[in-house]
């Protein structure tokens, strides 16, 4: 069941990943995602943390009440800057939170040429993260 589950997350990956790339012309660059993209393991987070150049993720719980208010944010975030966003539930992946020294959400990673640059812990406004995202775009 596991090997299922994680092949059926690959294929929504890989959707995504096409329709990204859709909007080029000649491949070279994939088209800008502008909705958060939900990350399930380790080999996720590392596909789209290579893929594009500036990833800003949102680590998060479902019955976190300052995750809940951020969430119009990221999506703004993700709809109107250059950044990529991926969203991890630490309900679900423990492991990948605890491997990022996440303790408290919602904490913010910022990833620019697949490393980690900038930490964000609690809530932030937009300006605040329209600002370290263009400091790395």
């Amino acid at each position: 069941m596991t090997d299922e589950l994680e092949e059926i997350r690959r294929q929504k990956l890989n959707e995504l990943r096409d329709r990204g790339n859709a909007g080029s012309a000649d491949g070279s660059e994939p088209e800008r995602v502008s909705e958060p993209i939900s990350v399930d393991g380790k080999s996720e987070l590392t596909d789209v943390t290579t893929e594009h150049d500036v990833v800003l993720v949102d680590f998060y719980a479902d019955w976190c009440g300052p995750c809940q208010m951020l969430e119009p944010v990221v999506e703004t975030v993700a709809a109107e800057t250059a950044a990529t966003v991926a969203k991890v539930d630490v309900d679900a992946n423990q492991q990948l939170a605890a491997e990022y020294g996440v303790q408290g959400v919602p904490t913010l990673l910022l990833f620019a040429d697949g490393a980690p640059v900038e930490r964000l812990v609690g809530m932030q406004d937009e300006a605040q993260l329209r600002s370290v995202i263009e400091r790395h775009a």
